[in-house]
């Protein structure tokens, strides 16, 4: 097992969540996990980093799979503008390779905001720490193990 995926797994049994891991192998899109798993588009819940561009951080938007994050929308909740998160800051601040963000188990604190479309679902399921595992979650436990703000961000 990884590193990354222990420590999703870790931070699951610490929140008293017995994890249900599943392998999806080459899924490369929110659809293909989707597939894999046999869940609604949506109910993949996709950790889309920004880089806050005046603090210099990575900002978690989790949204549902079938929904893209709105610009504007983000840089407003966020503060400050944001730009593209790159492969360095992602793996510095959250331990986790692109393709394989995990909403939790993070190496530092992250801020985050939650797509209320995925509220709407009593289970979802997102990236276990490498981009061949997911987990299944319920939406709300997903909110306060994340700690994110509930907002429209969304196109």
């Amino acid at each position: 097992m990884s590193k990354s995926l222990k420590r999703v797994t870790a931070a699951l049994h610490a929140a008293g969540m017995p994890p249900t891991i599943t392998e999806v192998g080459a899924a490369r899109t929110a659809q293909e996990a989707a597939d894999a798993v046999g869940c609604h588009l949506d109910q993949i819940a996709k950790s889309i980093i920004f880089r806050g561009e005046t603090a210099g951080t990575a900002i978690l938007f989790l949204t549902a799979g079938g929904n893209q994050v709105c610009a504007a929308k983000a840089t407003a909740l966020a503060g400050e503008p944001l730009g593209k998160a790159d492969a360095a800051l992602i793996r510095a601040q959250t331990g986790f390779a692109i393709g394989g963000v995990a909403p939790i188990g993070h190496l530092s604190p992250i801020r985050a905001f939650l797509d209320p479309r995925l509220l709407s679902f009593d289970q979802v399921w997102a990236a276990a720490g490498t981009p061949r595992h997911v987990f299944a979650i319920n939406p709300t436990d997903l909110h306060r193990l994340t700690a994110a703000h509930t907002a429209d961000f969304v196109l």
